[in-house]
């Protein structure tokens, strides 16, 4: 059965997919686990480099957090394809939607478990739990061009990410009472209220989740592709898409200026923590309540997005002003000397983020074949361009801090990533949105 589009029940329950798996992005990726991990591994003086051993190898701490990472996206890369072809042919979209949330939820609350002594068990579980995050998006994100009209889905994009800064914040304070008032519940173990907020994310992921679960469309088979090797097949789709793409030249534009500067926006809420510990050696307390200050300026910078793109300037427009202000980011953070030039510089930051991921997402959604029953082939071209660009953005970043002893040295790498996606986006403006064919 056809979905109907603008259905503000389905839109709604859609944008709780963000409600629920935010909590990871804050709570994993931005705040408390960065800062507790940075914490454990460190030998406590800021006057020497901080190593670990895993699998029997040193590595400098916050390269083996980027390595992981990189890893974790390597992974992503080749599984989505191949799930997104079986999803396609089998019109079962929502069921990978669901292994991979459990997949990632049940690891967060594995974490629990993670101190020094479990490093090595710790790791694999924080890369699965990054699988089963972003994993899960591509098929979440093929969902926006079958529930929204082309007019609506800007603001359906941004309906996402709100939705997603709203219910990652109110989780993040419940966390800051154990984290910061651990006394208040007879809690000794300093590391215990870190520990306890990983096991919150994976119950809030996984609970919250059952609303998109149970009001989403399971999706709509393609039954031409039940006789094709499902192995395979996910390949042979990108391949596919490829060749649609390149005759396409606002999609190819815009996909080749997505994945450089998708190098630069991941990686940077990626490592922004672990870069404020090391290279400011800010207090836990104050970096925490500083990346959540980050969290909620970017609900109304991803409105804001939104408003500017759809009433005022246009997708492109917008774009191209968000790019230029990153690299200002990325040259700022260069020379960053004290805690207050940092929160001036995540203040900025949160004004942009989420509106260049929402922006992002909707301006690919805008020029698909809107009646195509392949929305998540397409999507997981997507996806698995995102996810080489983070392998790129993650893998450099931990290089060329170890190789020349400076994070620093990889925030200026980073500027030249969001360069690189300048240069597409306003090449991207020579060419007419409805064009098909190019060269």
């Amino acid at each position: 059965m056809q979905t109907i589009k603008n259905d503000k029940k389905t839109i709604r329950s859609w944008a709780f997919f963000d409600w629920a798996n935010s909590a990871y992005n804050m709570v994993i990726t931005s705040t408390i686990f960065p800062a507790y991990y940075a914490v454990i591994t460190s030998d406590k003086n800021d006057n020497t480099i901080d190593y670990v051993t895993f699998l029997g190898k040193k590595f400098v701490n916050s390269a083996l957090y980027s390595y992981s990472m990189a890893f974790a996206f390597f992974i992503i890369a080749i599984m989505s394809p191949i799930l997104s072809s079986i999803a396609d042919a089998r019109g079962n979209k929502k069921f990978f939607m669901q292994i991979f949330t459990y997949l990632g939820s049940l690891s967060c609350c594995g974490l629990f478990f993670f101190t020094i002594d479990t490093l090595e068990i710790s790791i694999f579980l924080f890369v699965l739990a990054a699988i089963g995050f972003w994993g899960s998006l591509v098929f979440y994100n093929s969902y926006l061009p079958e529930i929204a009209t082309v007019d609506k889905q800007d603001g359906v994009s941004a309906k996402g990410f709100t939705y997603g800064y709203v219910g990652c914040t109110i989780l993040q304070l419940i966390c800051f009472v154990f984290v910061f008032k651990p006394d208040w519940f007879g809690i000794t173990d300093a590391s215990i209220p870190a520990r306890l907020s990983f096991l919150m994310v994976g119950i809030w992921w996984m609970v919250f989740a059952q609303i998109p679960f149970k009001n989403l469309p399971k999706g709509s088979p393609n039954f031409k592709a039940e006789s094709t090797n499902l192995m395979t097949s996910g390949f042979k789709e990108l391949k596919k898409v490829w060749s649609q793409v390149k005759h396409m030249a606002y999609l190819k534009r815009f996909l080749f200026s997505f994945f450089f500067y998708s190098m630069g926006v991941q990686t940077v809420m990626l490592v922004a923590t672990i870069f404020a510990e090391k290279e400011l050696h800010m207090p836990t307390s104050k970096l925490i309540a500083t990346i959540l200050l980050l969290q909620i300026v970017a609900i109304p910078g991803a409105m804001l997005m939104s408003y500017l793109s759809s009433k005022k300037y246009g997708n492109v427009n917008v774009l191209i002003g968000v790019v230029v202000v990153w690299i200002g980011v990325c040259i700022a953070a260069y020379f960053l000397q004290n805690e207050y030039q940092f929160y001036a510089l995540a203040a900025v930051i949160g004004l942009i983020m989420g509106g260049i991921q929402s922006l992002s997402r909707s301006t690919y959604s805008k020029f698909l074949p809107q009646e195509s029953p392949d929305h998540t082939s397409f999507f997981s071209f997507y996806d698995v361009a995102e996810k080489v660009a983070l392998i790129f953005g993650m893998f450099s970043f931990g290089y060329i801090e170890e190789y020349t002893g400076s994070m620093r040295n990889s925030v200026i790498a980073l500027a030249l990533f969001f360069v690189l996606g300048l240069v597409f986006l306003l090449l991207l403006k020579k060419v007419q949105p409805k064009a098909v064919v190019v060269d």
